[in-house]
């Protein structure tokens, strides 16, 4: 009953609000969350310390007040979002270089389009159908919230995006074989087990990336194509288009993966207030026994690919 007074009575409510009034009420969240009951702050500042160890305590704290700063505009662009039309859409997220999808739609290819929790994502999994010639697919996990996971998903599919489970995106994908795709995967949450992992350095630090991507690349031999968001003013972000591979299946074992991680620290480094750093990225334990995992890790998939 309560979710669904905070859905109905309180967040649509306020989504249906001209953004910079939505701005206001996120000044007071911003406040709350970094001065009154400071959210995750230990994990936040752990994060960029370890992440950026030349950086001097004046220039963590800097980063860390511009975090907040973005995080509470992310939340009221994100309420937003929620109801926000199609033509106020388009014109707050553009793509720099729509010739790249365009070319390889041209081509009669589907495409795994990759992304990051940078900048404003919320805009790209909503509008993903009106910026691209493919039918929307994005792959992500579940909310343990069901009412929640259920009312922001059909708000993310309402312009023609398909919201599918981890678990089950195999199934919804085949409904979709005679039709070209662009499947989005959020590439930068922290992964399951170790022995799934693909073990990279990033941000100056050990850290296990998802490998589904490259796996379900392989699979389908799809072209893979990272969507990196840029901040362009307040409200407004545009997206850079990078072609990582045509053909997934002459590149090496973990050509995909580790390219996508140099793109995303590269963005990060250049502008690093825009990344969650309120993610528990680094949760995962580093095992004692990494380099046999790495090793079996690229047995078992060159033994299936190549």
């Amino acid at each position: 009953m309560l979710d669904k007074f905070l859905y109905y009575c309180i967040t649509i409510p306020w989504s249906y609000m001209p953004l910079w009034m939505i701005y206001r009420l996120a000044d007071m969240f911003y406040f709350v969350i970094r001065f009154v009951i400071p959210y995750r702050k230990k994990v936040v500042l752990d994060n960029i310390r370890k992440s950026f160890p030349e950086k001097s305590d004046k220039e963590v704290k800097l980063i860390t007040k511009k975090f907040y700063r973005y995080f509470a505009n992310l939340f009221a662009e994100s309420v937003k979002n929620l109801t926000i039309p199609e033509a106020k859409l388009r014109k707050r997220l553009v793509v720099r270089n729509p010739e790249i999808m365009e070319e390889l739609h041209k081509e009669g290819k589907s495409v795994l389009l990759l992304s990051s929790h940078y900048n404003n994502w919320e805009f790209l999994i909503n509008g993903q159908s009106l910026l691209f010639p493919f039918q929307a697919v994005g792959i992500g996990m579940p909310l343990s919230n069901k009412f929640w996971d259920k009312k922001l998903n059909e708000r993310r599919e309402r312009f023609g995006m398909k919201v599918v489970n981890a678990g089950n995106y195999k199934e919804v994908i085949a409904e979709f074989k005679d039709t070209l795709t662009a499947t989005l995967i959020l590439n930068d949450q922290s992964p399951g087990k170790d022995e799934n992992c693909y073990w990279v350095n990033f941000l100056n630090q050990e850290t296990a990336f998802y490998f589904g991507a490259e796996v379900l690349a392989n699979q389908n031999n799809s072209p893979v194509v990272n969507a990196i968001i840029h901040k362009v003013k307040k409200g407004y972000y545009e997206i850079e288009l990078k072609l990582i591979t045509k053909d997934p299946r002459k590149e090496s074992y973990g050509f995909i993966t580790q390219e996508y991680v140099n793109q995303l620290e590269e963005a990060i480094i250049a502008n690093p207030q825009y990344w969650l750093w309120s993610h528990k990225r680094w949760k995962k334990e580093i095992p004692s026994n990494l380099e046999e995992i790495k090793a079996a890790h690229q047995k078992r998939f060159e033994e299936k690919f190549r």
